[in-house]
């Protein structure tokens, strides 16, 4: 069945992104840290005689590695900088303090760090800095805790640690915090399964059903006006068995991620297809919603249904 969109305050909810970049070093990063450790800052000549601190692992003229590393700082100049007056959770500082572009005595190039000058207002182009090193180096980018001004009394580093390190690795925890507001057709979708039901938009133009709504038809570009209420029944258009396991992961490999074409519906969307071995999923296998206790959809499962024909879905594809 279907009626007109209904008008409703939009939900908003905080979202978060968080993972842990992990790579290699390499020879020349791995010297670079290693220094650290032992607070020296290290830096790598090029082709073209100009120092670049930190040090390149491919020199941007040659192309070639560099060879052996040369020792900056550790004071330095800061070039260009801009203030954070409400540091975010995991930036190096939680005063206020300035994001600067440092070039170290020595070097040709300058270095992203933060420096902590107390206020704005001390802050300015030409500022001499020096590093406060963490009070327990480790081999991480950390182990610079911030630079200060040289003018200034030299600051104490908390007592944290750098964080886990390994060898040869670095490991850089990645985080976006935001607000969402819901688009009028996305709030219709998340409140309509709320109450089990699955809402679509119709297209006025070409007769297209979205779902989870677009608010526009991206063929004909015109607003989806109309409201759709959908069966939990659909077709597994295609899939992927994961195999990989990561941190913080909810379902135990191996599973299936699949591309689930609704009744009634003229574009797939991607869920899970649990409740029977991953080898026995397939292309056209009739599958139904199968909801928690949040009022979501937990994942699909087979209906035990003959299997959809090609023809059906193929224009998904």
């Amino acid at each position: 069945m279907s009626h007109p969109v209904a008008e409703s305050a939009p939900l908003r909810a905080p979202l978060e992104i968080e993972f842990d970049y992990t790579r290699s070093l390499g020879p020349v990063l791995s010297q670079f840290m290693a220094a650290l450790a032992e607070r020296r800052i290290l830096g790598a000549r090029g082709a073209d005689g100009r120092v670049h601190a930190p040090p390149f692992e491919y020199d941007p003229v040659s192309a070639e590695p560099p060879g052996d590393l040369v020792p900056v700082g550790p004071e330095g100049t800061v070039v260009s900088w801009s203030w954070m007056p409400e540091p975010l959770a995991g930036q190096p500082l939680a005063e206020p303090f300035a994001w600067a572009l440092i070039r170290l005595d020595g070097a040709d190039t300058a270095m992203l760090h933060a420096v902590d000058a107390g206020s704005a207002a001390a802050m300015r182009t030409g500022l001499r800095v020096r590093p406060r090193w963490a009070e327990r180096p480790a081999g991480s980018i950390r182990d610079i805790a911030c630079f200060e001004p040289c003018d200034g009394p030299a600051g104490v580093a908390a007592g944290e640690d750098a964080g886990e390190v390994i060898p040869g690795m670095t490991i850089t925890p990645v985080r976006l915090h935001y607000m969402h507001t819901a688009s009028p057709g996305e709030t219709a979708y998340l409140r309509g399964l709320a109450e089990h039901r699955l809402l679509g938009q119709r297209c006025g133009v070409c007769g297209q059903v979205y779902v989870p709504p677009r608010g526009t038809c991206p063929a004909d570009g015109v607003p989806t006006s109309e409201e759709v209420e959908l069966p939990e029944s659909g077709t597994v258009t295609t899939f992927c068995i994961v195999n990989v396991g990561y941190p913080g992961q909810k379902v135990t490999p191996p599973y299936v991620a699949a591309a689930v074409l609704l009744d009634g519906a003229d574009i797939a969307f991607q869920h899970l297809v649990l409740g029977c071995d991953p080898d026995e999923v397939r292309m056209g296998m009739r599958v139904r919603a199968v909801w928690d206790e949040s009022g979501s959809i937990s994942h699909f499962a087979p209906t035990g249904e003959a299997d959809a024909p090609y023809e059906s879905f193929a224009r998904c594809l």
